[in-house]
C-alpha cells in the first residue's frame, strides 16, 4: 500500500515514516498544500495522512481537491492537534474518512489507516456480514435473515456507505457526494427521503439489531443495538 504524508513538522514526519516502514508500506512525504497537489497530479496513493494546519493553507483545501479531482477511492485521514467539534465536522464535511488527534499513537494510527483504506475499497469488502444483514457489494444485493430486499440502486449504495462505517457520524455532504456525486446541493431533501425509506425497508429502528439515527445539523450514524439494550427499550 502506498501512503501519502502531508506533515510540515519534521519530527512528526520521521516518526510516521518509521511506523509505515515497519508496517511494510511505501510512502511519499509532503510539507505544503502546493507540493501535495502537485504530487497528486502524477502519483497514485491508496491513502493520505493530512495535517490540518500548514504553512500555505489547511488540510481542508487538500481534501476538497482530492475529492473533486480523484474521487472517493483514496482513504483520507486528518492529523490534527485540535480536538474540537468544529474542526472534526469541517474535516468530515470536506470528505475525510477519519481523523487522528496529535500526537498520534503508533498502533492507533495504523489501525485507523487500515480501517479507512478497507472502507474506501469495495474489493476488500465484497460481502458484509452485519448480524441479520448480508450485503453483497459485487452483486448489488442486500439480505435480511436470508431474504433479499428490494432496493433502488441509490438506496443500495447508501446502505453500503452506512454499513461500511458503523458507529461513525457520517456528514450529509459526505453521503451526498459518495452516493450522488460531487455537485449535489447539500440543501436537497434527496438524502433525507432515502434515509427514511431505508429505515422502513431495512428495519433500521433497532428491530434487527441496528438503529439509524439523525445527528441534528450534521448527518446520520448507524449503531449496533445489542439484545439487552433492545429489551430495555
Amino acid at each position: 500500500m502506498h501512503i501519502g504524508i502531508l506533515e510540515d513538522d519534521e519530527f512528526q514526519q520521521v516518526m510516521i515514516q518509521l511506523w509505515l516502514t515497519d508496517a511494510a508500506y511505501s510512502f511519499r512525504t509532503f510539507d505544503s498544500v502546493a507540493s501535495t497537489i502537485e504530487g497528486l497530479k502524477s502519483e497514485h496513493f491508496d491513502a493520505f495522512l493530512i495535517d490540518w494546519r500548514l504553512p500555505d493553507g489547511t488540510g481542508c483545501e487538500v481534501i476538497r481537491w482530492i475529492r473533486q479531482n480523484k474521487g472517493w477511492s483514496m482513504a483520507l485521514l486528518v492529523l490534527t492537534g485540535q480536538n474540537d467539534e468544529a474542526t472534526v465536522v469541517d474535516a468530515l464535511q470536506a470528505g475525510a474518512d477519519d481523523f487522528v488527534i496529535k500526537p498520534p499513537k503508533h498502533r492507533e494510527l495504523l489501525a485507523r489507516l487500515k480501517s479507512a483504506t478497507r472502507r474506501s475499497s469495495s474489493s476488500g469488502l465484497e460481502v458484509l456480514h452485519m448480524g441479520s444483514y448480508e450485503i453483497d457489494i459485487s452483486r448489488n444485493t442486500l439480505s435480511i435473515d436470508g431474504a433479499i430486499q428490494i432496493l433502488t440502486q441509490k438506496e443500495f449504495d447508501l446502505a453500503v456507505c452506512l454499513f461500511q462505517s458503523p458507529a461513525k457520524l457520517l456528514c450529509r455532504d459526505y453521503l451526498l457526494n459518495k452516493v450522488w456525486g460531487l455537485h449535489v446541493s447539500p440543501e436537497t431533501r434527496t438524502l433525507d427521503t432515502h434515509i427514511s425509506r431505508l429505515r422502513k425497508k431495512l428495519f433500521l429502528n433497532g428491530a434487527k439489531g441496528w438503529k439509524l439515527s439523525p445527528v441534528y445539523g450534521i448527518g446520520y450514524r448507524l449503531d449496533r443495538i445489542d439484545a439487552e439494550a433492545k429489551a430495555a427499550a
